[in-house]
Order: C-alpha cells, then structure tokens, then sequence
C-alpha cells in the first residue's frame, strides 16, 4: 500500500486512466489491470475549488468515457469488480480486510466521480445506459477474446440505439436498460452501510459510500423531470432494507465518531470478521467524543463547518436522512415510515415499531448540534411525527441542554438563515404544546446567561429565557423581515406557555408589558396616518399605499390582540405565582388606556382592567393607612392580595392551545431547503452552474 499516489496534474496522462476510457474493453478478470489502478491514493476533494480543480483535469478523460464505454462496457466491469469487493468484505479476517477495503473505497471513488459527471452533464437515462452497457462484438473481437461470437440480444439493442442517436432520433424503446446491475449496486451500497461496522480503517469507505447514494439523488438538481419518474429514486426508494438502512444511518449520526487521522489504518484490532448480532452492538454503542464543535462565539455557519470537517460521517448521514426522508412524501416513504415508526431500544419490544434504537444517544448528540441547520431539520421530523421520541423528550430533566441552543439560534438571528429561525422557532411551538414541558421550563433555574447581552441576569427561569428571547424575536421580525407566518409562531408558542407562566422574573414582566406598549405606539402612528388626508404633509413613503398600510394595521391588532389573550391567560391561571407581572401591569397601566374602546380589545382589556383595579384600589387603602409604600411593600401587598384574588370575577376565554400542522405540499419547502444545506455544507461538491431551473432557489 501507498506506492502510487495520484496526482490531480498527471491524471490526463496516467496510463491506467487512459486505457479505462479508451476503445479497448478491459475484463473484470484482467486482476493485474483493476489491482494496478486500484492501488493508489486518492486525495479526496475537501471543498468546492478542490472539486472544481479535479473536475477540469477529469473533464478530457471522462468525455473519452462518454465516447467510448457503451461499446467497451468497462465501466460495467469496474462496477463487477467493486461487486466483487464487497462481497469479499462480508467474509474477511482483519488480517486480510485493509487492502480489499483500500481497493474497494479506490474503485467507489472512481465509480462516484463517473456518475457526478454524467448526472451533472447528461442524463439519468444515459447515466444507466453506461451501467448496463456490455462490449460490443467489434471491441470483443478487437480484443481477441470472443471473435466470432454472437450478439446477443442486448449488444443488439445498444447498437441500435447508437445509430438512432446518431440520427437524431429518440431511440429509447430499442434501448433495453434492464436495471439489473443498477439494482445490485445499490444492494451493495446498503450492505456496507448496515453491515460493517465503523471502524478507524473503514470510516472512509462509509463515508464514500453515503456519498455515494447521496450523488445519485442528486440527480434530482440536474433533472428537470419530477422525482417520481426517475428510475435511481424509484429503484432506491423500492430498497427492501430501508428500516435497517435509516437505523444505521442514525447510528452514524448518534455516534458522532471523529474523522481518523489516517484513511485505512491498521490500528484496529479484534476480528473484522462480523455478524447482524455484533455489528447493530457496535453502531448501538454510543460512546461520547471529545466536542470538537464549540459553539462560543460562532456562527451557525460556522458551526456548521467544524461539523462537516471533523464528523463527515455524521454530517453526511443526516443530510441523507433529510433527502431520503423529504422526497416522495406524497406517496409511501418507506424511508420516512422508518423514522417515524422507530422506538427506544432501552424500552421492551414496542408493537408497531419499525426497528429501536437508543433514543438518550440521538438527544445527547441533538443537544450538542441542534444550532446546526440540519440538526434542527431532523429534530423538527423527529418530535412532529415521531410520537414515541417526543414523549421521550418531554420526559428529559436536562431540557435545558436542548433548549438553549436553540435559544442562542434564535438569538443570533442575523447569523442563521430565515429558515434555519423559521425551523426553530417551530421546534419550540411543538414543544410548547405539552403541559408538563411549560410548567418544567419554569423549575429549571439557569445562572449568569452570559451570551444574553440585552441585560445582565445573574439567575432566571429557562422558561423566563424563552419568553424573553422569543419576544426579542418578535420585535427583530416586526422591525426586519415582516414575516407574518413568523410572528405567528412566536406568539402561538407564548400563548401555549402563558397558562404555566410562573415566578417571572421582574425583567420579563417587563419585556411582555413593554411588547405591547412598542406595537400600541406602532399602531396609533399607523392608525393616525390612515386618518390623515392624502395630500398631508405627514403623508408616508409614496411607496406605501393606503392599502398596504391597513393590510399592516389589521396583522397589527392582530398582533396585539394574541399578547393581550397571553396576558390574560397568565392572569386567569397563574396570577398568584405572577406578583412581578401584577407590579408591571400597575405601573404600565397607562399603555392601555387609548385601546379600552377599541372594539377588537375592549373585551379583553375589561379583565386586565378588573385586576389592575383590584390591586390599586388595596394599595391606595394600604397607603391611607401607611403613607408612601416602597417597593417591598407594595410586593407585600400584592402577594397578600393575590391570596384572596378569585379568578371567578374575570370574563372566561377559550383555553389557548395552539398546535403546529404542517402546510399542503410541504416538499416544495423542504426539498429545497435539505438540497441548499446538501450544497452548501456536505462534502460532495456540485456543480452550480447545470443545476435546472426547477431549483433555482438552491445555492452551492
């Protein structure tokens, strides 16, 4: 091993290369030839200009392929000898196993570079006429190995369809494409993912190998037809192990193993010879790494970086996940069944379930990456459709490890995407719809927030920090992206917490009261430029129009209306463990005054109405009697009050619960959305330029 090593300068002019996309055929038992080219280094593409580079230097072999292989058949006898290897695999001694792995990870490399050229530059059609194509006689006789053997019938056809094309016409009903070896080389790419185990010396071969799946679904960014009708997905998403194979790629996640320092290094030890039994022992092993990623001061970007550059396993199995998961959504997914269906391994055999795994291992490891963009996407899919892992996280005593993090994603908006915040902001809607969640928020104490910059808080609630955070999020969207979906989210989620609200701290009652107080004055400028003559000096932006304006007016009260229904649910549930926001709302209560008769609030500022006044008309006694009351005796006798506060006198409101249900036609957000994070932070690197039309919100 490490004779030859490639070099990207020479690779138009190396030998093996050259006879591989020539017009000669070379047989899957010519093992001098494949153990030859299979016996180099190849130094893998580590960004976008390492494959842009390699690409132009393949760009002279690889149209000489294109030229030649459906008469020479030799990229099939490539596919026959990586065939071969893995089946090997499944029966080797340790002893013997890191050169076949070598070889097989070499042959993979070449067979993945093939099929990114040709679905970048081709067809999907043409892509499996080069898998299936066989040596037609003229190169066999060439070759003086079968002169004078007949056709059979396949050669025929490929012929046909040769001189078709030639014609110009359309010759795909002479082509016979049976499929066979497509199919056989995604049963062997399944099989070294759910069978080996991870090892140091066989980590890269993973790693090659779930890229490789992942280049083929690529075809869906170069393909202008609709996934439904493209032969790799249909063969793909017909694989009869798809449990298994979603099982070990969340492993592979869980796991979070590091990238080894060398490719195929023999430090391993123990037997590489391997059952069922002990491989789903070691990928159920969850052994916890030192953290690379360290989230202090970087951005989801960055974040993001680290991630893919020391866990590339890890990091390309999720996006896996998320493509297999995210597509043909409409249409049985046994991809997306399996996510969904999977239970607690730690839990007796659960009917219904799919396979188990360890649920502890996926929330440690969400815990750490969850400010990662498509951590945040798999732990959406997995707490909206997997009913078993939600229940398992809301039985967690540690939320506060998941919670945060998303908090700081939020927090850090202007680093993440809007869709990244989007995603977020849904993950703490569907968290806030159980009961036991918002009341545990509130017994979860966190001291000296540093990353909180708006004030100093030596200690508050995690569920104090989540109001906070989520209403800076809502004064960041009102005053940037004006997205009303947005708001929405961010208040639903206030409004499912509110009944649990307790032990605020005094700055968050507050920044709830102050909320308000921002969107009234916001209102009445708006409301008094509606009134005012078109032709006024005080007229807004000629951009602005009369219509727009009250569109903005009536998402405002809106607005208005649901932090009103927040405070009142508070009141009406919780108002004697909420003396701070008791204090706020007597000496804010000022901010109410121009909305009493106002007809989309009066209703429900009569109950805020009748506690401030039930509370100021005690103080204003007390004072009688005592004088000028401090701070601590006006707390005295707000907690006093409280005690004999019935919340019988308030006007009853429907309970708010509100619950996350996912739009029509969910993929045309989220199939995008998982290809932009497959471009922009996977180890496969894409053309950006011959991706279609259809995608065109994709960037790489």
């Amino acid at each position: 091993m490490g004779i030859n090593v490639s070099r990207q300068a020479n690779l138009s002019e190396n030998d093996l290369l050259q006879r591989f996309v020539g017009r000669g055929h070379i047989p899957q038992d010519d093992t001098s030839y494949w153990d030859a080219i299979l016996n180099y280094h190849i130094t893998v593409p580590e960004d976008s200009q390492d494959q842009l580079s390699l690409d132009s230097r393949l760009e002279t072999l690889c149209q000489s392929f294109i030229n030649n292989n459906l008469k020479t058949g030799n990229f099939g006898s490539l596919i026959n000898v990586y065939l071969e290897k893995v089946a090997e695999l499944l029966s080797l001694s340790d002893k013997e196993s890191n050169i076949c792995i070598w070889q097989t990870f070499n042959a993979l490399f070449i067979i993945r570079s093939i099929i990114k050229y040709i679905i970048e530059t081709g067809s999907e059609f043409q892509l499996l006429q080069h898998f299936e194509a066989i040596p037609s006689a003229a190169v066999l006789h060439a070759n003086d190995n079968a002169a004078g053997a007949a056709r059979d019938i396949t050669t025929i056809a490929v012929e046909v369809a040769e001189d078709a094309t030639a014609g110009g016409l359309l010759a795909k009903a002479a082509l016979i494409v049976d499929g066979a070896r497509f199919e056989s080389f995604i049963d062997a790419l399944v099989n070294l993912i759910v069978v080996i185990p991870v090892k140091e010396f066989t980590y890269h071969l993973h790693l090659e190998t779930v890229n490789t799946i992942i280049t083929l679904l690529s075809v869906h960014l170069f393909a202008e037809q609709p996934t439904e009708k493209s032969i790799i997905f249909r063969t793909i998403y017909k694989c009869p192990h798809a449990n298994v194979l979603i099982s070990a790629l969340l492993h592979f996640v869980a796991r979070m193993v590091e990238v080894p320092q060398t490719m195929f290094g023999s430090s391993s030890s123990g037997s590489f010879v391997f059952g069922i039994a002990e491989s789903l022992i070691s990928i159920f092993t969850f052994r916890k790494q030192q953290d690379v990623l360290k989230a202090t001061g970087a951005t989801g970007a960055e974040l993001s970086q680290q991630y893919r550059d020391h866990y590339p396993l890890a990091n390309q199995s999720l996006l896996l996940i998320l493509i297999l998961t995210n597509h043909c959504t409409t249409k049985d997914n046994p991809y997306r069944n399996s996510l969904f269906g999977c239970a607690d391994s730690k839990d007796s055999p659960k009917e219904g379930a799919v396979f188990q795994i360890d649920f502890s291992s996926i929330y440690e490891t969400l815990c750490r990456i969850v400010t990662i963009d498509q951590a945040t996407l798999l732990l959406y899919l997995l707490l909206h459709r997997n009913e078993r892992f939600y229940r398992f996280v809301m039985t967690q005593n540690d939320l506060e490890n998941l919670v945060i993090p998303i908090l700081q994603t939020l927090y850090h908006a202007p680093d993440s995407t809007s869709h990244h915040i989007y995603m977020s902001l849904i993950v703490l809607l569907i968290l806030s719809e159980d009961d036991g969640f918002n009341k545990n928020v509130h017994n979860i104490m966190l001291k000296n927030i540093h990353w909180y910059t708006e004030r100093t808080i030596s200690e508050i609630s995690l569920g104090g920090l989540l109001i906070l955070v989520v209403i800076r999020t809502i004064q960041y969207n009102m005053l940037k992206m004006r997205d009303k979906y947005l708001h929405t989210n961010c208040l639903a989620a206030l409004a499912n917490m509110s009944g649990q609200f307790r032990s605020l701290h005094p700055y968050v009652a507050q920044r709830l009261i102050s909320l308000f107080e921002t969107l009234a004055r916001k209102h009445t400028r708006l409301d008094a430029q509606l009134k005012e003559p078109v032709n006024s000096a005080v007229s807004v932006n000629v951009t602005t129009t009369p219509e727009d304006m009250l569109q903005d007016l009536t998402v405002l009260e809106e607005v208005l209306r649901m932090v009103l229904e927040i405070l009142n649910s508070c009141l009406s549930n919780q108002l004697v463990y909420c003396p701070n926001l008791v204090y706020t709302l007597l000496y804010k209560r000022s901010v109410f005054e121009s909305f009493r008769n106002h007809h989309a609030f009066q209703d429900i500022i009569q109950n805020i109405d009748m506690v401030v006044g039930f509370f100021l008309s005690r103080l204003q006694r007390v004072q009688e009697q005592r004088g000028e009351l401090g701070v601590s005796e006006v707390f005295e006798v707000i907690s006093k009050g409280a005690s004999q506060w019935s919340s019988d006198r308030l006007r009853k409101f429907p309970d708010l619960k509100f619950k996350y249900v996912e739009e029509d036609a969910p993929e045309e957000f989220f199939i995008p959305y998982v290809w932009t994070l497959v471009c922009k932070y996977g180890c496969v690197h894409f053309s950006s330029e011959s991706i279609k039309g259809v995608t065109t919100d994709i960037q790489c």
